[in-house]
This record gives C-alpha cells, sequence and structure tokens, in this order.
C-alpha cells in the first residue's frame, strides 16, 4: 500500500512536511493522553509532528498486520531508559488516506513519560 510506504519514509527521515501526502483533512487522532478525540487533519499533523520529535532512533516497527482499510503496526522505542511499546493503527479511506490514527502505549511508566515529553514538545511547537 502506498500509504503505508510513504508513513514509513516519514518516519525513517522525520519527515513531518509529508503528512499532508498521507492525511485526510478530516483524519482523528486518538491519543493515549488526550480523553477525547483530536479531529482534523491539522491537528493529527501537529500531534504526529511532536511525536516524531519525541521519540529517537531507537524507534523501530516490529510487527504489522495490513489489510486494505486497516494497519496495526506495533513499534519498540527506548527513551530515557525506558522501553515503550506502542501500537499505531491506522484506519483509511477509499483513497487510501489516514482517516483515523489511534496510538496505544504500554507500560504506564512509558505511557507517563511520553505524556511529559509529548507535553513540553508542544507547548515548544507553539512557542509557549
Amino acid at each position: 500500500m502506498k500509504t503505508l510506504a510513504v508513513w514509513h519514509d516519514i518516519v525513517r527521515n522525520r519527515d513531518s512536511g509529508r503528512l499532508g501526502e498521507v492525511l485526510a483533512e478530516d483524519c482523528v487522532f486518538l491519543s493515549p493522553i488526550m480523553h477525547t478525540p483530536q479531529a482534523g487533519g491539522a491537528l493529527t499533523q501537529m500531534y504526529l509532528t511532536a511525536a516524531l520529535n519525541v521519540f529517537n532512533d531507537s524507534f523501530q516497527y516490529v510487527k504489522e498486520v495490513v489489510s486494505d482499510q486497516y494497519a496495526v503496526l506495533e513499534f519498540t522505542c527506548e527513551v530515557d531508559g525506558i522501553l515503550v511499546n506502542g501500537v499505531d493503527i491506522m484506519t483509511f479511506n477509499a483513497a487510501g488516506q489516514i482517516v483515523e490514527f489511534k496510538v496505544m502505549v504500554r507500560p504506564l511508566k512509558a505511557v507517563n513519560l511520553l505524556h511529559a515529553r509529548m507535553r513540553a514538545m508542544l507547548e515548544e511547537m507553539s512557542g509557549n
């Protein structure tokens, strides 16, 4: 699937400028941190850009389950000595764009660490 090939290229090169190639304008982002869905491609792009800056070179996808409509990509990454394990769950529209991007993370220590890191990155991105 072309969308996944582009997604992997974006992650590998930390090239958030290409997110518009894969995200639908009405994409919804579901985060392990936020209790409400974040609606819109622009918000999804903001959160994914922050995540690309928070994760380091140890980030890697270790498993993929893919169909025409869905993809589940399991990842691992070590941040501050904590092994982060999670999944990116993507739903695609008929054009192959991502219309829903859901992130789930474990263990709790990793969720707490990512919460703090993502908050700091989003504040930095917004100039606060």
